[in-house]
């Protein structure tokens, strides 16, 4: 081991027993002062905390570092032992509750990148209290947090944005100009596929794991589980794991559902659907604790405007929709090893793009490269990057692109074909009224039950 890692390591027993130490227990009363955030000058820095900074969490805390990063939080800063060793300046913390009470007027934004069953109360409780908020995808656990957070956003009149970075690249507008210009004429199918979950998580386990694990010292395990009901520690949940299991995650379109289908609701409007269904094709190995191993839904969108009906297809865990007849077998669909993408589906042509949206072409190829892009319609997001935009949103008021407004019901949508996966059948939902009216026993799955002590107003 070098020096630097041991160094590194010290560094990191020292100030992880310190937070130990004097890390509060229980259920800390939130501050309910109301707070309208001030203007901030776009030449002054925003002091930032972050919400979940270990794993993916470290990424989105250290790409704020041009501003002032004044608070940590992580229920294991073990976990989070890159992020506390790079910020050392920076207040650290186990829960978040105590971090916004004590550290309320010092902060401006934050960032929440926790398991998605902890996004929703962790950034209500930020813009209760008038901070803006940098939220990972999926922006929530359930449908009615979705629209808490949007509701709250605008109440509160902070700035936000879902961490669906895609969003900010030139890929799904160059898409949108694109459809918007007829190149694959009339589009009323999309097929959007991932590998994911993959090996990386586990899926279609109808058990949850034995108890008798043994929790990590650094890890307080209630602050962990939140609003979930309480169970035994196990690594099949944290640090990683947990997407899959139904309490803390969204499976597979929880995870990517926001980057892959993203360049389909911007470019076709999907958010305006005032109506929807979804239906199950595939569920293998359905049960109560995770999402099946292997997923296969059907959305089906009315007429928006001009814009036809519209079937979208999403599939997981290796699932793909059929090869487009006239595309050989040699040109790739989607993205470069053909593990994520997209298929637009028009009356007179094919349109393919990645993961974010990006590389928007033709097929088959040769009719890409005959192709003219049509004239830039609309405005790029400079350096392509989605931290910068929501910092700019910030400092100048000017929403980000995938603000709360725009990420909620994006959400919303996505989280449906979850829903019809554990209901076991198509569900047609009335985005306005906010009920499913093809059985409305199936309203409970719109919230869920939280633990004594992390209720939200929903």
């Amino acid at each position: 081991m070098s020096t630097h890692d041991l160094t590194r390591r010290a560094f990191l027993a020292a100030t992880t027993t310190a937070v130990l130490a004097g890390c509060a227990t229980g259920n800390p009363k939130p501050n309910t002062a109301k707070v309208v955030p001030g203007k901030i000058s776009p030449n002054e820095k925003l002091n930032i905390a972050g919400i979940g900074v270990g794993g993916k969490g470290t990424q989105d805390i250290l790409s704020f570092t041009r501003e002032n990063i004044v608070a940590i939080c992580d229920v294991d800063l073990g976990h989070a032992e890159e992020t506390v060793y790079r910020l050392p300046k920076a207040k650290q913390y186990q829960d978040y509750r105590k971090m916004l009470d004590e550290m309320g007027s010092q902060i401006d934004a934050v960032t929440v990148t926790t398991p998605d069953h902890t996004h929703a109360p962790a950034a209500y409780r930020a813009m209760k209290l008038g901070k803006h908020v940098y939220c990972q995808k999926p922006l929530t656990h359930t449908v009615a947090e979705a629209r808490l957070l949007a509701k709250t956003a605008r109440e509160m009149k902070v700035m936000t944005q879902m961490g669906n970075q895609g969003h900010s690249g030139n890929g799904v507008r160059d898409l949108a100009e694109m459809l918007w210009a007829g190149a694959a004429g009339t589009v009323r199918t999309v097929h959007v596929w991932t590998n994911r979950p993959g090996a990386r998580w586990p899926q279609g386990i109808a058990a949850p794991p034995a108890p008798g694990e043994t929790i990590p010292p650094t890890m307080d395990w209630d602050l962990w589980l939140g609003t979930a009901p309480e169970r035994p520690f196990s690594k099949s949940y944290a640090p990683f794991k947990w997407r899959g299991w139904i309490p803390f995650g969204c499976g597979g379109l929880g995870d990517m559902g926001c980057h892959i289908m993203d360049p389909a609701v911007f470019a076709l409007k999907l958010n305006e659907a005032k109506t929807f269904s979804v239906e199950p094709v595939k569920a293998l190995n359905l049960n109560a604790e995770t999402f099946p191993a292997n997923v296969i839904v059907k959305y089906s969108f009315p007429a928006r405007g001009k814009m036809p009906a519209l079937e979208m297809f999403w599939y997981e865990n290796g699932e793909k929709p059929p090869r487009p007849e006239g595309i050989p077998a040699d040109q790739k669909l989607g993205d470069s090893d053909g593990a994520n993408g997209a298929l637009y589906i028009g009356d007179k042509g094919i349109l393919t793009t990645g993961t974010y949206g990006g590389d928007a072409r033709l097929l088959p190829d040769e009719k890409m490269k005959a192709y003219t892009m049509p004239a830039q319609t609309l405005e790029r997001i400079s350096g392509e990057n989605h931290y910068r935009n929501f910092i700019e949103a910030c400092k100048t008021g000017t929403p980000a692109v995938s603000n709360f407004d725009y990420a909620a019901p994006f959400t919303e949508m996505l989280l449906f074909g979850n829903i019809a996966v554990l209901a076991g059948k198509k569900v047609e939902y009335d985005r306005e009224k906010m009920q499913v009216t093809s059985d409305p026993s199936l309203n409970r799955f719109l919230t869920k039950e939280y633990r004594k002590g992390w209720e939200l107003p929903v």
